[in-house]
């Protein structure tokens, strides 16, 4: 079976071109002509374009190219050449527009002057009665405070500091089993207040942002940078969706970051740390090798050399039979959002963490005793296609995909227009713009070296790492995405020698690629050339240099 991969061994892209004529035979037996509208003067606009007389001709149906995903169980991704030939003219089409100001209570407010006559508290009494639809629009979209806080107050019950009058706490009882419960009385919209940056702190502290308030996780790792500036809590999510629990890094109660803007490089060093730490541990617990003792962060100088045991002892095939966990889970939702209809639009709260995990080797299986069900993981897909595309073509997959990214040449063949793919890249990784993207603005993070998963990430890479992740992310958001995804896919720490590499995916939700049937088939389409949207990447990268005294993106290394 030939590995169906836009990637070709020769270090080249591969792709189709569909340019469609065809004939289609009318089978309709009736026309229902009549007047839809009116041109200026009054003149009738007609529906007769709807009702051809014959068969259709269509000469040309639009040309569409169709990319192979560069892994073939991603699908395929499917440009339609017009809507890439606009964005590729105007490259600044590529990016979202702002967020508008909204504030009920001012229009209220000025309609109350106007009118001169309704009560000074009749924005208040509005907001009351919202009907919820609304107050969840509301909520989402509002901009200030005052609305939001009348919102909160109808959404739970707060305890005010008789003093100040300021939130200080939320009202609990005990339910049936004796568990102590927030009073939340509309649960959708306590969410999406909690979830809105521009409702003041204070109470955003009480709701959601002060350990404990989310219920009783454990903290049991923590970070902090040493101007005190940067600070990060590991949970355990011992009641995980994931059978054998996750740990999620979140930004602490006092170092809130609500937007991607407001990241630092050590915010991520932070969360990163704590993701490298926890699963360093767990696995040289496997491997006999653990020697650290509890309630202490281990250093980096520290964390480096455990790692380098770690890979000393699984250089030996038989010591790896001891690894009870063979593979990382690493993932990162940022942004959130809510409809009026009730519809959750991503996957997790607004205030920035990361969770991840470790996967087991095996489990035993619950109904065919005897036969092998292994735990899914992204990256043992990976393997299936990269074995599979060096046993077919002889050459290493990631290898070729490097070539391919360096020697890219534009889809539409302008030679007036930029060509790369590479968004930035460092001696250690390179962040590009995939040539089938699954999200119409998907980036992707590799390492330049034959890196297969964080274990094999000596500390100079890991630090590129970090430093190209936070950067996928703020570049993005600069655009205008609002909602990203992002998603770890890694080797094996048991896994013979084939070449694979660890990759990172950013993917972002934009507002009018809401996932349907083409989607759920894995075909995905998009509207510009990926180098057009690596130049708008590398164009934001740039602005994202400032001042240069400032200098806030570095090479890390």
């Amino acid at each position: 079976m030939n590995p169906r991969s836009c990637v070709l061994p020769q270090g080249r892209f591969a792709y189709k071109l569909h340019d469609p004529s065809y004939r289609v035979v009318n089978l309709r037996e009736k026309d229902y002509l009549r007047a839809i509208g009116a041109f200026p003067g009054g003149a009738p606009h007609e529906n007769r374009a709807n009702f051809p007389p014959g068969d259709v001709c269509v000469s040309r149906g639009g040309t569409v190219f169709e990319i192979p995903n560069m892994f073939p169980f991603r699908g395929a991704t499917f440009i339609k050449k017009e809507w890439a030939d606009a964005s590729a003219a105007d490259p600044g089409r590529i990016r979202l527009p702002d967020p508008t100001r909204v504030s009920l209570r001012d229009e209220i407010d000025a309609l109350v002057r106007e009118a001169g006559g309704p009560p000074a508290d009749f924005s208040d009494r509005l907001t009351d009665r919202l009907p919820e639809p609304l107050a969840l629009a509301l909520a989402q979209t509002s901009t200030d405070g005052r609305d939001l806080v009348r919102l909160a107050e109808s959404a739970c019950a707060f305890v005010f500091d008789p003093d100040t009058g300021a939130p200080v706490g939320l009202q609990y009882f005990k339910d049936e089993s004796g568990r102590a419960r927030a009073r939340i009385h509309k649960h959708d919209l306590f969410e999406v207040l909690a979830n809105n940056p521009h409702l003041p702190e204070a109470y955003r502290q009480v709701m959601v942002l002060r350990p404990g308030a989310q219920g009783e996780s454990e903290i049991v790792g923590e970070w902090q940078s040493p101007d005190g500036k940067s600070h990060v809590f590991e949970y355990l999510r011992a009641n995980s969706y994931i059978p054998w629990g996750h740990y999620a890094a979140n930004m602490a109660d006092d170092a809130v970051r609500y937007r991607v803007e407001e990241l630092t490089e050590d915010d991520m060093t932070g969360m990163r740390h704590l993701y490298y730490q926890r699963t360093f541990l767990r696995i040289a617990r496997d491997l006999g090798v653990e020697r650290f003792p509890g309630r202490r962060m281990i250093g980096p100088e520290d964390l480096e050399a455990l790692r380098a045991e770690i890979c000393s002892v699984l250089a030996h095939q038989r010591r790896r039979e001891a690894l009870t966990f063979n593979r990382t889970l690493w993932g990162w939702n940022f942004g959130f959002d809510f409809s009026p209809t009730g519809y959750r639009l991503h996957g997790s709260h607004q205030q920035v963490h990361q969770q991840y995990a470790l996967i087991p080797t095996d489990v035993a299986p619950a109904h065919t005793p005897g036969l092998g069900v292994y735990p899914y993981a992204c990256g043992d897909q990976v393997e299936a296609f990269t074995r599979m595309y060096f046993e077919h073509t002889g050459v290493p997959f990631f290898d070729a995909l490097v070539q391919a990214v360096h020697s890219n040449e534009r889809m539409d063949g302008a030679p007036d227009r930029p060509s790369e793919l590479v968004v930035y890249s460092d001696e250690n990784v390179m962040l590009f713009v995939p040539k089938a993207q699954t999200s119409q603005w998907e980036v992707n993070l590799v390492p330049l070296a034959n890196v297969g998963n964080i274990v094999e990430a000596d500390k100079n890479v890991r630090k590129s790492l970090d430093f190209a992740i936070l950067l996928a992310v703020k570049v993005l958001s600069g655009l205008g995405a609002r909602m990203i995804t992002s998603i770890e896919c890694a080797k094996r720490l048991d896994a013979p020698e084939t070449g694979q590499r660890l990759i990172y995916c950013f993917l972002p939700r934009l507002p009018e690629s809401p996932g349907s049937f083409s989607e759920a088939q894995l075909r995905f389409i998009n509207g510009h050339y990926p180098e057009d949207f690596a130049a708008a990447c590398r164009k934001q990268e740039a602005s994202l240099q400032g001042d240069p005294e400032e200098k806030p993106f570095q090479n890390p290394t």
